[in-house]
């Protein structure tokens, strides 16, 4: 990690590919970058698997992406990870530092899905949908499948999701105002 941020300060040119403009990825790289003081040219692709590809051919020098389009190319010795987002390793590369591990002290930026309904929707329809889904998701082919994924699974019920949510909201749009992005089109 140290290497990298010596060598991104180095060179100013430095690219990275993100999966498009305002995407999860562009944006977390962003605040690495912030929170490093380094500064990095930004490559938008169509999608995570362009941006693999942008890494794999050395067209860009680095890139932030979801542990399933890099797991293979990691294992395989095509790719060099520095580290993950979250506090907790991932469960698919236990032996990957997280970047708070790495050097970059409380670098925690995490997905959460959830299950989104319409405004209005009952508590009772609420309920019996967590329900059904927290079922699946235990069962053993569900958690080995996100393990594979990069996911680790945890319920945290209806208020931990929607406080999430909001948070990570807020902590997006700040940086995207900072980026100068439009909101609506992601330009």
């Amino acid at each position: 990690m140290n290497e990298f941020i010596a060598l991104a300060k180095e060179k100013p040119d430095m690219s990275y590919g993100s999966a498009g403009a305002g995407s999860i990825h562009h944006l977390t790289m962003e605040i690495f970058a912030e929170r490093t003081g380094i500064k990095l040219l930004h490559v938008p692709y169509r999608g995570g698997s362009a941006l693999v590809n942008g890494l794999l051919t050395g067209e860009i020098q680095a890139g932030w992406s979801g542990l399933p389009n890099v797991i293979p190319h990691i294992k395989a010795g095509k790719l060099r990870g520095l580290c993950v987002s979250v506090l907790a390793r991932a469960v698919s590369l236990p032996d990957f530092p997280t970047c708070d591990e790495a050097g970059i002290k409380g670098f925690d930026i995490a997905d959460m899905l959830g299950l989104q309904g319409p405004a209005g929707i009952s508590s009772k329809s609420v309920e019996r949908l967590q329900a059904a889904v927290a079922k699946i998701m235990r069962e053993p082919a569900m958690v080995e499948r996100m393990a594979v994924l990069g996911m680790d699974m945890q319920e945290n019920g209806t208020a931990n999701y929607a406080r999430f949510t909001k948070d990570d909201l807020d902590n997006y749009a700040k940086m995207i105002d900072r980026l100068g992005l439009d909101r609506k089109t992601n330009k």
